[in-house]
């Protein structure tokens, strides 16, 4: 059960970082600062959709991967492990980030402009990580 919540939330946080990416970014960059206060990226969707439930079961499926035995271990701790990543990445340098950036920033127009470049870069990495976890886990569903 752990393992398919954990496939099904996986596959919620890609397609909404797809989302994300492909239409509420691009609001963002269409005139920073201005453009970031203006438009929310759906906090309460990530937070009560994504952001909780697929941290917890990271950690559930982490520990439950640590105790199986056979061929589906490895890619059950692979996606465990490269998820972990991407939720220590989201909660230490996205979430803050973004935040900073969409109060009314004491930064200069350059240095918004400069700091959102980098998170929208490092945003394409995350992406990738829960893609690779992603299909991590749906390999475990393949093994005996």
């Amino acid at each position: 059960m752990l393992l398919w919540l954990f496939i099904i939330f996986l596959g919620i946080a890609f397609g909404a970082g797809l989302y994300e990416s492909r239409v509420v970014v691009p609001m963002w960059t269409s005139d920073p600062p201005a453009s970031l206060a203006s438009h929310d990226s759906g906090r309460r969707f990530w937070a009560f959709v994504t952001t909780g439930p697929l941290t917890l079961l990271t950690v559930a499926n982490l520990v439950a991967a640590l105790r199986t035995q056979g061929p589906a271990r490895g890619w059950w701790l692979t996606a465990a492990i490269v998820t972990l990543v991407e939720r220590a990445a989201t909660f230490g340098y996205f979430i803050p980030t973004i935040i900073r950036l969409q109060r009314k920033p004491t930064l200069t127009q350059t240095a918004v402009r400069t700091a959102l470049a980098r998170w929208v870069r490092l945003n394409y990495v995350r992406n990738t990580l829960t893609l690779v976890a992603w299909i991590a886990a749906l390999k475990v569903l393949a093994k005996p």
